[in-house]
């Protein structure tokens, strides 16, 4: 199984798949090689979201549209194409960052498919979202999910114990949904342990497409009232370094200003 970036001949009908990332938001925030391999693919297979992000781009294809629950399927699906056709299994964000990737990929291992592979990366929502703040993510820092479908809760809150006793930038994706509205104010809580109220957070929602919003808060200040948070928000808690700036984001100092006088 190839994972690498392979030149294709026009006239090479043999069978593909191609994991894709399309970023936070529509086409404009894809890489050009995501463009070009779904272009090159013959089926476009994904959550319905995320294809109406793309639609500018499904022109001559077969759509194959489904929702949120549907992966393991999906994923099934899609092997079984590619088998024989050229197909792109698009992914929001980046494939391998709570996408599709694994759980294409694991399927794959437990299959006698012999299907090609190219997982192409896109910008992960962290990634987005850190670009509308400023630079809260500049240095090391922890990417954590607080969604507990596939992972018990008790895991999820030592890992949260973990990160944030190292004083580094924590990125929450999927921090509160009907289902689970507690968890956020639970992980703050976690923070708290080991950070100051006044530690900046940064909320962003929708980033890269329609209903983009932002703002700038504080741990104790969260904590005390997460209403404006919701599953379309990654919630940025700072560093211990981390401080807010003068144009109402967030920044997370490398440490430049220690060796360099400016």
């Amino acid at each position: 199984m190839s994972m690498g970036m392979l030149q294709l001949q026009s006239d090479d009908k043999s069978g593909k798949l191609y994991i894709v990332g399309t970023g936070p938001g529509g086409a404009a925030w894809m890489t050009g090689r995501a463009a070009e391999a779904i272009r090159e693919a013959e089926y476009v297979i994904g959550n319905a979201f995320y294809l109406e992000q793309i639609e500018a781009l499904l022109e001559g294809k077969t759509v194959i549209r489904s929702s949120m629950g549907k992966e393991v399927e999906r994923a099934r699906r899609c092997i079984d194409l590619a088998r024989e056709h050229r197909v792109a299994m698009v992914s929001g964000g980046d494939p391998g960052v709570y996408g599709m990737a694994g759980i294409v990929l694991e399927v794959l291992e437990g299959s006698d498919a012999a299907v090609e592979v190219e997982v192409v990366p896109g910008v992960t929502a962290a990634c987005a979202g850190a670009s509308l703040l400023g630079s809260p993510l500049t240095g090391d820092h922890v990417t954590l999910s607080l969604s507990d479908l596939l992972t018990p809760w008790e895991e999820i809150e030592h890992r949260l114990d973990c990160a944030f006793a190292m004083g580094v930038p924590v990125a929450l994706y999927n921090p509160k949904s009907r289902g689970r509205p507690e968890n956020l104010s639970c992980a703050l809580a976690i923070a708290l342990r080991h950070a100051s109220p006044e530690t900046p957070i940064g909320l962003v929602r929708n980033a890269c497409r329609e209903g983009e919003a932002t703002s700038v808060t504080t741990l104790g200040a969260l904590a005390a009232d997460t209403s404006a948070v919701d599953m379309h928000t990654v919630v940025f808690v700072g560093g211990k370094e981390t401080v807010p700036t003068k144009n109402g984001g967030m920044l997370t100092p490398r440490g430049y200003r220690r060796k360099y006088v400016y």
